[in-house]
């Protein structure tokens, strides 16, 4: 069974004055968060806080409580799903109730690790990416105008790649009263490496360069550094950020689950 190791790096780029990404890695839960925020000034770095404090702190508790080690894959997607709700509910209201908040909405892709299995949830065009035995995989699909465009066939992956419409979501948290979370299951094998990242990273990394970075034989954190470093390289027109998840060959898993919730939340500073 896979043990787990984590990094998380988050960037304001070379453009934005400020960084409206968040990410947390809740270890002891297995749990990791990235969100990217939209709307208003400051209001997509309020969406993208609430949605991983939020999901974080409720769903890394049950994820650690005595009653959950047993759950099912079935369970552990369900309260996944009540968590995004839940924050859907609260971004919305605040949107609702404060005019500077007014049409704040924000992206969110989260993980559970447990044991060999992922449970990964997402909605807006952040994505998940999975390197196994050198090859690079997209996990999510983006929720995005341009994806739309493309399983329609009216628009070529290289033509939406020239694109200017390329940050239309269809769905986001916090914009409507119900926001569908597509969540999947996927086999974790040893070795895999997983990565999180907003659109920040992928609008200016092509894939085939993302994965020759995935491949480096390199510590998480240099890894992510190397990411950011070159999508800043390449302009840095948004925020950049970057959660990798490594799995490790057999080891002693539970010794990641032992303590309390250990989480880490970074925003707008490396």
């Amino acid at each position: 069974m896979p043990s787990y190791e984590f990094y998380a790096l988050t960037d304001t780029g070379r453009v934005r004055t400020n960084n409206e990404d968040a990410v947390a890695i809740h270890e002891a839960a297995g749990l990791v968060l990235l969100a990217d925020g939209m709307g208003g000034y400051n209001a997509g770095e309020v969406a993208a806080a609430m949605a991983i404090d939020q999901v974080g702190a409720e769903l890394a508790r049950w994820l650690e409580a005595p009653e959950a080690q047993g759950a099912s894959s079935a369970e552990v997607c369900e309260r996944l799903d009540s968590c995004v709700e839940q924050a859907n509910h609260a971004i919305l209201g605040a949107s609702l109730s404060n005019p500077q908040y007014e049409g704040m909405g924000t992206t969110l892709v989260a993980g559970i690790f447990r044991g060999s299995q992922l449970v990964l949830g997402h909605i807006g065009d952040s994505r998940c990416y999975r390197l196994r035995a050198g090859n690079l995989e997209q996990l999510t699909r983006d929720h995005s105008w341009l994806q739309e465009q493309i399983d329609a066939g009216l628009l070529t992956p290289e033509q939406a790649a020239r694109t200017g419409m390329r940050n239309l979501v269809t769905r986001a948290l916090g914009v409507e009263p119900v926001a569908p979370l597509e969540v999947n299951e996927f086999a974790v094998e040893p070795g895999d490496l997983y990565l999180l990242c907003s659109d920040g990273l992928t609008d200016l990394i092509p894939d085939d360069e993302l994965a020759h970075l995935a491949r480096q034989p390199l510590p998480l954190a240099e890894k992510a550094r190397r990411m950011v470093a070159l999508a800043n390289a390449l302009g840095g027109r948004d925020n950049i950020s970057v959660v990798l998840a490594q799995a490790s060959g057999p080891g002693p898993a539970a010794d990641m689950r032992r303590g309390g919730i250990v989480a880490r939340l970074l925003r707008g500073h490396p």
